[in-house]
């Protein structure tokens, strides 16, 4: 019995040809936009569950507070050390007694000047006043190779990539060059508390040991 023809039609790996480019990947859609057309469909929609709750936003004050980093960066610092000279106020109260209102007052109006995420290790002042927490892969330390051309996020078209921004408002501060320290992980044990509060404590602490 005769063998059976072999098709000379087929094409893919097997055969040597280059597999076909899919035709998203050749219109320059992101691996993301892909991924999210091929899930499957059901009638379930995530919720405001996630850290970047997953909703339309408006990012005018965000983006203000970049370019206008400098004059926000002479202003932490004035602050920063208002709060400092109030440590022994808060030292006689008792820093976990402040942390409440301390804390509310802080995350409303970061929350409205940053989208702040309260993660309790704040580098604002590193990031050219735009928070890496925002990012959906909450990277700390420089943007990933998802950045579209046009300067948005992969994963929220709609939304400018946080690290672009980061550098923009960089340029813009004194110290901008901080930007280029390296940011340790973020101590998920420290979420939910006040940045404002630790900050001052630490720096209490390193002024009494250089006094002493």
């Amino acid at each position: 019995m005769a063998d059976k023809p072999v098709s000379t039609t087929a094409k893919g790996p097997a055969s040597g040809a280059p597999e076909a480019t899919p035709p998203e990947a050749a219109k320059g859609v992101t691996q993301a936009t892909i991924v999210k057309k091929t899930a499957p469909k059901s009638d379930y929609k995530p919720s405001d569950v996630s850290p970047q709750r997953r909703v339309q936003r408006h990012y005018t004050v965000r983006l203000w507070s970049v370019r206008h980093s400098r004059f926000l960066e002479w202003f932490y610092a004035r602050f920063a050390d208002t709060f400092l000279m109030l440590h022994p106020l808060w030292k006689a109260i008792g820093y976990g007694r402040v942390e409440g209102p301390i804390k509310f007052v802080e995350k409303r109006v970061k929350g409205f000047m940053f989208d702040c995420r309260m993660c309790g290790q704040c580098v604002l002042s590193s990031t050219g006043m735009s928070c890496p927490m925002n990012c959906p892969k909450q990277l700390r330390n420089g943007p990933c190779g998802g950045v579209r051309a046009n300067g948005n996020c992969e994963v929220e078209p709609d939304m400018p990539c946080v690290w672009v921004k980061a550098w923009e408002g960089s340029r813009n501060m004194v110290h901008g060059d901080r930007i280029l320290a390296v940011q340790k992980p973020v101590d998920q044990s420290l979420r939910e508390t006040s940045a404002w509060l630790r900050v001052t404590a630490l720096a209490a602490a390193e002024k009494e040991k250089a006094g002493a």
